[in-house]
């Protein structure tokens, strides 16, 4: 049997590393291995609850709003502290931009190349300014093999790119205007947050910043702008690469569990909702069915634990039968996908309105069946169309904020407690674990999207999403693993949260 190994994985978040044994052209087993260590969770213990949104914020500069929500609502969870209204909406506003600058930078600046061919630039021969100044670029670091050698397109591998001049132009060019539209989105979440990344103003009982007219009608702003990107380009360009690659709605398949926590409060619940789908439609999400399984895990003994009563990890690098620094999170016994597709997959399941009609919408302008957003590029098109959702409802967020109105409750600690907060991430399913003794953290853990995703397998050696998803992908050896990264990075790792 030949091998592929791809590391490091660029264009992600973190250091992976990915095995795959090939026979007769396809992947028949693959193994993700997270390459680093971290201990947030040790970090935490012993310290302050109110450390701990701080803290936690760390762990992710991608993400950092949502390990800060998930770690208020711990401990508001742990100590019976509620978030007013306009609190609830101002951190719905807050995430909601922290998503749109997650999913734009995942499509364009650490995806798209998979599937854009940048060479195309050499033979530009028009006058938009900006492909001008990047065939410039080009041309000014080209080495004498004709292969673009800096950064951000390499490492480039040799592939089966589509041959079609629009496309390849056109995505290079919104490739550049996504860098303007993500810092966009960040002045949006900075008007709120205090500063991007890592929020100052996110805290156990709501928000801390002021509203006023001015500022909501500032973010307004900036919101349709960054609106305009995702209907006038984003959108276009992920239903273009549906059109250009269509063998990727059948590659990438995975295990076909979904799973969701439910995200972005409402009145007397989530927008998004909770739960999960196994084949059997939607099902309520059961907390007690989580555990972490550490058998192939660099972490001393073989656990599966609950998280709110997990023991601390203690690293063992010499472990028998260990490959990654991930746990092995798992639900009744199975691995679960979580992210965009799951949220999409989930909802559609429970029949929530605004995104079951919408979406047959959607998948028809794709040319994609439902059964077909398990795939790869099902997953580029739940992110884009859930972008498209967010942008629309964060207008209706926006209207519900009483300038002026109270966003914060005084916080109390308690002596004690348990709690848990549970939150999606642009990611996925994103959950903090936490007991109080004497006031100060007794224990901390997360469990985060991409230890679901990327996890190694479990005790009964069953596979993690990835691993499942990479089985039976076509490969051809003079691409260097290019399939195997197409169907990775459609999951958008963040292993520096998985390895938290």
């Amino acid at each position: 049997m030949a091998k592929i190994v791809l590391d490091p994985v660029t264009r992600i978040e973190g250091h992976l590393r990915i095995e795959t044994q090939v026979a007769a052209g396809r992947v028949t087993e693959a193994w993700s291995k997270g390459e680093m260590f971290r201990g947030f969770e040790a970090l935490l213990q012993g310290r302050d609850p109110l450390d701990a949104p701080v803290i936690t914020q760390r762990i992710c500069g991608v993400c950092p709003i949502s390990h800060a929500l998930s770690s208020c609502k711990a401990i508001e969870s742990a100590t019976g502290l509620n978030v007013p209204a306009n609190g609830r909406y101002l951190r719905n506003l807050i995430l909601g931009a922290n998503y749109l600058q997650s999913h734009i930078l995942h499509f364009y600046h650490l995806s798209a190349l998979d599937f854009v061919h940048v060479e195309a630039l050499l033979d530009y021969s028009g006058r938009d300014p900006v492909l001008l100044d990047l065939k410039h670029w080009a041309q000014s670091e080209l080495n004498t093999n004709r292969v673009l050698p800096v950064a951000p397109f390499l490492p480039k591998l040799p592939g089966d790119y589509a041959q079609n001049a629009q496309w390849n132009l056109g995505a290079l060019s919104n490739y550049v205007e996504a860098l303007d539209i993500r810092r966009e989105a960040h002045r949006m979440a900075a008007l709120v947050g205090g500063k991007m990344p890592h929020a100052a103003t996110l805290v156990p009982g709501g928000v801390t910043c002021a509203t006023d007219a001015d500022m909501l009608e500032d973010f307004r702003s900036r919101l349709r702008r960054v609106r305009r990107f995702i209907e006038r380009c984003y959108i276009p360009d992920v239903l273009q690469a549906a059109r250009l690659y269509p063998e990727y709605a059948t590659v990438g398949r995975g295990v076909a569990r979904f799973l969701s926590y439910g995200v972005f409060d409402e009145e007397s619940t989530t927008w998004m909702p909770a739960g999960t789908l196994n084949g059997r439609g939607h099902e309520r999400l059961d907390l007690s069915l989580i555990h972490e399984d550490t058998t192939t895990g660099f972490y001393r003994g073989n656990h599966k634990s609950h998280p709110q009563n997990a023991p601390s990890p203690i690293p063992q690098t010499d472990k028998p039968r260990a490959y990654s620094w991930l746990k092995a999170p798992r639900y009744n016994g199975l691995s679960y996908e979580v992210g965009p597709l799951a949220r999409i997959m989930v909802a559609a399941a429970a029949g929530e309105p605004s995104i079951v009609d919408p979406l047959t919408d959607f998948l028809r302008e794709a040319r994609l069946g439902q059964d077909q957003l398990a795939s790869t590029l099902g997953r580029h098109a739940a992110r884009a169309f859930e972008a498209q959702l967010i942008a629309a409802r964060m207008e209706n967020w926006l209207d519900a904020v009483t300038p002026g109105a109270p966003a914060i409750l005084p916080y109390q600690n308690s002596d004690a407690g348990n709690g848990v907060g549970l939150i999606e991430a642009p990611r996925g399913a994103l959950g903090h674990w936490i007991s109080l003794k004497s006031g100060r953290i007794g224990s901390y853990q997360c469990i985060v999207p991409s230890t679901w995703n990327f996890s190694p397998r479990d005790g009964d050696q069953n596979p993690g999403p990835v691993e499942s998803a990479l089985v039976g992908t076509a490969v051809n050896p003079e691409f260097k693993g290019l399939e195997v990264a197409r169907v990775v990075r459609s999951f958008d790792p963040c292993i520096a949260c998985a390895v938290h």
